[in-house]
């Protein structure tokens, strides 16, 4: 009978994953992809995996991408050092069309090309196309911050995501918009992601990350936060629990579920199916960010 055991347990996952896919059915994901695990070929292929087999199940996945490290890596060709205030890139005239010609036609053709690879059915959209921002002027103190074309978000026209949904296609967006002139700025790409799930009114937002989730001890991996309610952070924050990386990662959580996205998960994404285990069997692997 031992030969039964790993069948057994196989059929186990599936039936745990049951109910979840029974919930989720037609509902909205917003996936963003970013950081140091997208320039693993193998961590991207097995991240794409995941993504056909949401949609293969019922669920409608909306894909946000960033790519910081092949920005810097086209700004090096050019010979332009690249530079962060405030936790942002500062993005002059040259630099914002390295950033729009590296993040709306490479990285998001990658993405697709390894969706298709997998038996999906990609729409690569420049998220210039889809999102209009104002020019960040000012910290979140209010003080006055010079970093060239770098917008905040303050619409997003879901018109082109929606009918692809709806053609049973994925959508793929850089984090990229236009102000009202139609200067073309760079996005953090954890806030476009936020902004999407936003006005898609999407059930889930899942930022996938360089760490299992969010950490009491940062230089510990196994102090995981399961579960984490808006009203803790500030004393997260403050106490150096959520650094100044993962600040604009929090920050868009809660916003996001102040406009009635039900939960966000960050997951690590690295580990070999990570997304999956934490939306589909009981106790997750990452952090789960929730109103109480």
């Amino acid at each position: 009978m031992t030969h039964l055991i790993e069948p057994q347990r196989k059929a186990d996952v599936l039936m745990e994953a049951l109910p979840y896919l029974q919930r989720f059915k037609g509902s909205i994901f917003v996936v963003k992809m970013g950081g140091a695990f997208m320039e693993s070929e193998e961590a991207r292929s097995r991240v794409a995996s995941d993504i056909v087999f949401l949609a293969t199940v019922g669920i409608h996945v909306v894909v946000v991408h960033g790519g910081g490290k092949a920005i810097n890596r086209a700004l090096e060709g050019t010979g332009i050092v690249p530079e962060f205030r405030n936790g942002l890139r500062v993005t002059c005239a040259r630099t914002v069309e390295i950033v729009s010609q590296t993040l709306d036609s490479e990285v998001n053709s990658d993405l697709c090309n390894l969706l298709k690879a997998k038996g999906g059915n990609p729409f690569g959209l420049a998220g210039q196309k889809t999102m209009v921002c104002d020019r960040i002027v000012e910290d979140e103190e209010g003080k006055p911050l010079d970093i060239g074309f770098v917008g905040m978000v303050k619409h997003v026209d879901t018109r082109q995501i929606l009918d692809a949904l709806e053609q049973g296609k994925t959508p793929v967006l850089s984090p990229t918009a236009v102000d009202d002139h139609g200067q073309v700025h760079n996005i953090n790409a954890d806030v476009a992601a936020s902004n999407v799930a936003m006005a898609l009114h999407a059930r889930r937002l899942v930022y996938l990350c360089d760490v299992p989730g969010l950490l009491s001890d940062p230089e510990d991996h196994e102090s995981l936060i399961s579960t984490l309610f808006p009203d803790q952070i500030h004393g997260m924050k403050k106490s150096g629990v959520i650094s100044s990386g993962m600040a604009p990662k929090v920050d868009s959580a809660v916003k996001a579920l102040e406009s009635g996205v039900r939960r966000v998960h960050f997951v690590d994404g690295r580990m070999p199916h990570s997304m999956l285990l934490e939306i589909f069997t009981d106790r997750g692997i990452g952090t789960e960010i929730v109103t109480r």
